[in-house]
């Protein structure tokens, strides 16, 4: 249920704030990324370092940082994440959520934030009972923030009453059922390719283009976010393979279509891999040396159109198929011919050009192109693209269910 969801932590100055470490660990036991935001309050219970060691990830509490905050990061952290979970949720950081105080780095992202909040609170009986604390609690279920806990039993400060910090697996099953409402596409298939294809010219070289694979990946990791059953079929990139995604690992276009094939039926089929268009015909055996008779001549044929064999799958053609037009010209009307040829249902143009730093790069300005029209969208990080592109995969199938 979590495999690649991404989860913001914020860790406020509480006692129980120790328990977030476990809470890390169980997280990314599930295949979750965490990140994690530490306020002041809480770095006097629990290290930057240990935080970060079990996340895998820098921890971040800066407001001011002039390496974060020049990318904006409190809004980068707001936003890039599917769930904020503050915990423990102390009286304190709840006052201030409930005023909509912008203090310091954590306050900042979940005023900035438009993803939903989970709070798990942790203080003295006294004050979860105190009148502030209730309608401070009433405003933000008001407001949608989401809660688990508190349990009862023995306080640090020795009481016992309301107060303790919800289980740390009590906590992790409500952040899977949260998931587990949230997933649109949970019984829906998704196919995505991704990357580059290498076609062989001997076992050293081959032909090839610059497809880093980033758009791609991005995409099957933000359909599996959305609950679908993702297969990513995955040219030679450098990209890691995203969590909870179904990954084929392939060369050739031969090998993606082969792949492709496998992978049907499927709800929706995205065709982002930049595959090679010709191979040669019958690649050598051995490494081709230089020589006497010059440079050698190479035999090129057609490969296999996998975005026009999909499109045309019969009883097994995915109900959404969409292409991506990697153009360094005439980008839209390159695009909408690509379309009509392929016969597939949207496709996503974007301009590769050597000045658009697309490939390779962290963001793409794309076109979507449909039997509608041309929307064009700002230029965004890709995975801002994917999960835009999921939003409109999700919403074309909630139609045609």
């Amino acid at each position: 249920m979590l495999a690649g969801k991404r989860i913001l932590l914020l860790v406020a100055g509480g006692i129980a704030a120790y328990k977030s470490l476990d809470l890390i660990r169980r997280l990314r036991e599930r295949g979750a990324s965490v990140r994690v935001v530490l306020t002041a309050s809480g770095a006097k219970f629990v290290t930057p370092l240990s935080l970060a060691a079990l996340s895998g990830d820098k921890v971040y509490g800066d407001l001011f940082s002039l390496t974060d905050e020049s990318e904006m990061g409190h809004i980068r952290l707001s936003r890039e994440a599917d769930l904020l979970v503050v915990a423990p949720a102390t009286a304190n950081i709840l006052a201030r959520m409930a005023q909509g105080l912008a203090s310091d780095l954590a306050t900042t992202v979940l005023l900035a934030t438009d993803k939903p909040v989970l709070a798990a609170p942790s203080m003295n009986t006294r004050m979860w009972e105190h009148p502030a604390t209730r309608a401070n609690i009433a405003t933000l279920m008001s407001r949608g923030t989401l809660f688990v806990g508190p349990g009862a039993g023995n306080l640090a400060c020795g009481e016992v009453g309301d107060g303790r910090l919800a289980d740390v697996m009590d906590i992790v099953a409500a952040i899977e059922s949260y998931f587990s409402a949230s997933a649109p596409l949970a019984g829906k298939r998704a196919l995505v390719t991704s990357g580059p294809t290498f076609e062989a010219i001997d076992p050293v070289r081959f032909i090839g283009n610059r497809s880093s694979g980033k758009q791609g990946h991005a995409i099957a990791a933000a359909l599996a976010r959305l609950g679908a059953d993702t297969t990513l079929v995955s040219g030679p990139v450098a990209e890691p393979d995203p969590a909870g995604v179904r990954v084929v690992h392939i060369e050739s276009a031969r090998e993606m279509l082969e792949a492709c094939q496998a992978a049907l039926p499927a709800d929706v089929a995205v065709c982002a891999a930049a595959v090679a268009d010709w191979r040669v015909r019958d690649a050598a055996g051995q490494k081709m040396k230089k020589g006497a008779s010059g440079t050698p001549s190479l035999d090129l044929v057609e490969n296999p159109d996998i975005l026009a064999t999909l499109s045309a799958a019969g009883n097994a053609r995915p109900r959404l198929v969409v292409g991506f037009a990697a153009e360094t010209e005439n980008v839209i009307a390159n695009a909408q011919a690509k379309r009509a040829k392929k016969n597939c249902d949207w496709i996503v143009a974007n301009d590769v050009s050597a000045n658009a730093g697309v490939f390779g790069g962290d963001e793409n300005t794309v076109h979507l192109i449909s039997a509608n029209g041309v929307e064009d969208w700002p230029r965004m990080a890709k995975d801002a693209v994917a999960d835009q592109l999921a939003q409109r995969i999700r919403d074309h199938l909630s139609k045609v269910a």
